[in-house]
């Protein structure tokens, strides 16, 4: 519609100055000394909806850090759209390969670079704006709600009490999600699935103590070099995961679904440049997008051990860490491969160390149907401002929340993603696209008026 493009031209520069505002807050979920700037951050956000236009807007305290409530409803007996999204971010360490301070917006050839620009208070405030367009212009035909959570980054750890205790408040008719990736604006794409996880943190114990390497190397086995080994054994020659029953309960891609997926423009040169790697790396017998979104994955996230700090100091560490995560696929469950992760790991542990094992946090693997009326306004939604009908794909990240709201709501979830993958999500120099900021703004509006027409 006209009337929304003027209002958007008009408000542009408004529109990311208070995306920019919201960035300047470092709202890190993961550290307690954060504690007030994630509440400084929910109120930012309650404010933010109050002036696009919603009726009411709440901040619900929860057992971590508190969840922003809205909702903007015109007519009860139209279809209703509850949009979910987080206004926590990970920690920006490590802070010296940034080029400009985290929580300093630098806008550069075109992209805001912030930590939380795409991952996700880039896209979750899309909606907010999209739905001041649609009150500001008198032409919006179905209710909004919002679901603005703070704990993404921990594995939503209090979501599913709040969804399970607010049914009526939460009662829509489909969940709305951008807090995922399309394959460029030159191909539009749309997530149908996103795999779940399952995070463990792993302890080998040797000696009760730290020990000089020069008296002790040698005749006492170093933590740091068997738990190495324990998770160097974790994939086999062909980089297949070596854990017995991690494959058992996978759903096989079908031929007709990597059909699908191969239509996907992909440029190895250009993937490996960006990443600066000469070679690519992964299970045999799978394409790159294959191996990131249709099979498992087992990653080692972090390990440590031992004197890292300035200087020499010549020890035989007493304990070593590490942070393992598994991506999974349709069928396979959190609960169940937490647990063969860990008791494999204390199976295959020499008996010269003790291991201790622990679940940080998991979310189920979730797959959205394409022939539901959210789907097709999402398409619709996309063709009409990209002139091109979205490629259907499967993204490789989590969203742990995905099955608990259609557990708890009975409704369906639509991914509508305006990010990229070579946004530095989780990384140093995070960054999202000023044209896909301003795209997403543009094409959210479409959703809500074709999913109303649908319904």
């Amino acid at each position: 519609m006209q009337a929304w493009k003027d209002y958007q031209s008009q408000h542009k520069d408004r529109f990311l100055n208070e995306l920019l505002e919201l960035l300047r807050i470092p709202s890190i979920s993961a550290k307690s000394e954060h504690k007030n700037d994630m509440l400084k951050c929910a109120e930012a956000v309650k404010a933010r909806l109050l002036e696009a236009g919603a009726d009411k807007a709440e901040i619900y305290p929860t057992d971590g850090h508190p969840l922003v409530y809205g909702e903007k409803i015109v007519d009860p007996s139209k279809p209703t759209v509850l949009v979910y999204g987080h206004y926590d971010v990970q920690p920006a360490d490590p802070l010296e390969l940034w080029n400009s301070g985290p929580f300093d917006p630098l806008i550069k050839d075109g992209k805001i670079y912030a930590r939380g620009s795409c991952d996700d208070k880039g896209q979750f405030y899309m909606h907010v704006k999209a739905l001041e367009t649609l009150v500001k212009t008198n032409s919006l035909n179905s209710n909004i709600k919002f679901c603005i959570e703070g704990e993404e980054e921990v594995g939503s750890p209090n979501l599913g009490k709040f969804v399970s205790t607010h049914k009526e408040l939460l009662k829509a008719d489909c969940v709305l999600i951008s807090d995922s990736a399309m394959i460029s604006l030159d191909t539009p794409s749309i997530d149908i699935g996103v795999r779940g996880l399952s995070y463990i943190e792993v302890e080998v114990t040797g000696p009760n103590r730290d020990l000089h390497s020069g008296v002790y190397g040698g005749a006492v086995a170093n933590p740091i070099t068997i738990l190495a080994k324990m998770i160097a054994s974790l994939h086999d020659e062909n980089n297949h995961i070596t854990i017995p029953g991690f494959y058992d309960d996978v759903a096989v891609a079908t031929d007709e679904e990597r059909k699908l997926m191969a239509l996907a423009p992909f440029d190895e040169q250009e993937y490996k440049d960006d990443l600066g790697v000469k070679e690519l790396w992964g299970e045999k017998g799978f394409s790159t997008n294959e191996r990131t979104g249709i099979r498992p994955t087992l990653e080692l996230n972090g390990i440590w051990g031992g004197y890292t700090g300035e200087g020499a100091k010549t020890v035989l560490p007493s304990k070593a860490f590490a942070k393992i995560s598994a991506r999974l696929v349709p069928n396979q469950t959190s609960d169940k491969i937490t647990e063969i992760l860990i008791n494999h790991l204390q199976k295959i542990a020499p008996p010269y160390v003790t291991v201790k094992a622990a679940l940080h946090h998991g979310g189920e693997p979730y797959m959205t149907p394409i022939d539901s009326k959210a789907y097709k306004a999402a398409a619709k939604a996309m063709e009409t401002t990209f002139g091109k009908t979205p490629i259907p794909v499967r993204g490789g990240g989590s969203i742990p929340i995905c099955a608990l709201f259609e557990k708890e709501l009975g409704i369906k979830i639509v991914f509508m993603g305006f990010g990229l993958d070579s946004d530095n999500l989780h990384s140093p120099n995070e960054k999202f696209n000023l044209e896909n900021f301003y795209k997403g703004i543009e094409t959210i509006p479409y959703f809500h008026q074709y999913f109303a027409e649908k319904s």
